[in-house]
């Protein structure tokens, strides 16, 4: 069988080894160094702020977000249900409770009317809101216009999820830019990666040191181990950071790459009636980490796990949308203002690959597999 093609794989090249095997040399290995240093100001120059924390994880990044701005138990935090399982994750490791907000159908993004219907009726409740955590959702950024005005008609800070979207951005400012503070995500399957890792983005200074602090055992600045803050081990390593900056400087060439891929999908799908391509409406602000379709299986006379079933036979790697976090057993019990829209993408969605590192032979495999299916339905 013909080696497997993933939806996403890292993409990488000589320059990322060269920037690793230069860390290794200069003798930082351990956590932290020069090249940290660098990719929090590159980065952080790239979107636009102040301030940059690189971090283990997108998820660390959130957690300590959360914390810095004050959520813990008796709070609640209000969140997009369409998202992976991280983003409620983070909340709930703060004893906040997460309350989800369905999507916007078209978009696939939190609802900004349902967003003000949950602060409207959490605020009636005398509840008290610690954040709102909108996330962008494949690579498109939120309503940020939107979502950003209800936020401080209600007085609630935003930290925005920016893990799928580095690259992305809404009217004219860059995903990663938003809120607060906003964390992105160098997870192996992201647009850049550093293996494993995230930053923290913000233009607020003392929000950037309080994050750093905790991020490094809360150590007080002084000879010996003196602690007054519970603190966490979720720094970024040098080595790590190292790859991000070669990564992050072929940011945008991995995003004409995807952009390309999106192209062959909407071609392929143009004339076949019940199938669309997720979210290309307006799409030249994603950065298009991942394109999916959305099939209306009523007109096709298929189901999109048929077509995943065909790629699998070809090993081919696809997925359905995210499963949205309030139909997840673990947090089937919470709250939120829920429509149906989520659970309907989650439905009719199938993620295709998409990523910059797929060759002309592997995309030529992936669009003959896809048109083999479609012929024989």
């Amino acid at each position: 069988m013909a080696d497997r093609i993933y939806m996403s794989s890292p993409d990488v090249t000589e320059k990322e080894e060269a920037a690793v095997v230069a860390a290794m040399r200069s003798g930082w290995i351990a956590p932290l160094g020069p090249d940290v240093d660098a990719f929090e100001r590159e980065l952080a120059d790239r979107v636009g702020v102040a301030h940059g924390v690189a971090l283990s994880s997108g998820t660390a990044a959130l957690h300590l977000g959360l914390l810095t701005l004050g959520v813990g138990p008796g709070d609640v935090v209000v969140t997009s249900t369409m998202t992976f399982a991280a983003t409620t994750n983070a909340i709930t490791y703060t004893g906040a409770e997460p309350y989800f907000v369905d999507a916007d159908p078209v978009t696939g993004n939190m609802d900004p009317a349902l967003l003000r219907q949950a602060l409207q009726r959490l605020q009636d409740a005398g509840e008290h809101v610690g954040a709102i955590v909108p996330v962008d959702l494949l690579g498109k950024t939120v309503d940020y216009t939107s979502i950003l005005e209800i936020a401080d008609e209600f007085g609630v800070p935003v930290l925005a999820d920016a893990a799928e979207s580095l690259g992305a951005s809404h009217a004219g400012r860059a995903a990663g830019s938003f809120g607060r503070a906003s964390i992105v995500s160098f997870n192996g399957n992201k647009v850049m990666t550093t293996s494993g890792g995230g930053m923290l983005l913000t233009d607020d200074g003392e929000l950037a040191q309080r994050v750093r602090y905790l991020a490094t055992q809360a150590r007080q600045p002084v000879v010996h181990y003196e602690h007054t803050d519970v603190g966490y081990n979720y720094r970024m390593s040098n080595l790590l950071a190292a790859l991000g900056r070669a990564q992050l400087a072929r940011l945008d060439e991995m995003v004409a790459r995807r952009r390309e891929m999106r192209e062959l999908y909407k071609q392929l799908f143009a004339e076949v009636d019940g199938v669309e391509v997720f979210g290309a409406e307006g799409d030249d602000d994603d950065n298009v980490w991942l394109t999916s379709i959305l099939v209306d299986s009523s007109v096709t006379g298929w189901e999109p796990l048929e077509l995943s079933a065909a790629l699998a036979a070809e090993n081919i790697e696809s997925r359905p949308l995210w499963k949205p976090m309030h139909v997840q057993p673990v947090f089937a019990h919470l709250r939120g203002e829920i429509n149906g829209a989520s659970e309907s993408l989650f439905e009719r969605g199938l993620t295709l690959p998409s990523g910059s590192a797929l060759t002309t032979e592997q995309r030529e495999r992936v669009v003959a597999a896809i048109g083999d299916f479609l012929k024989e339905h």
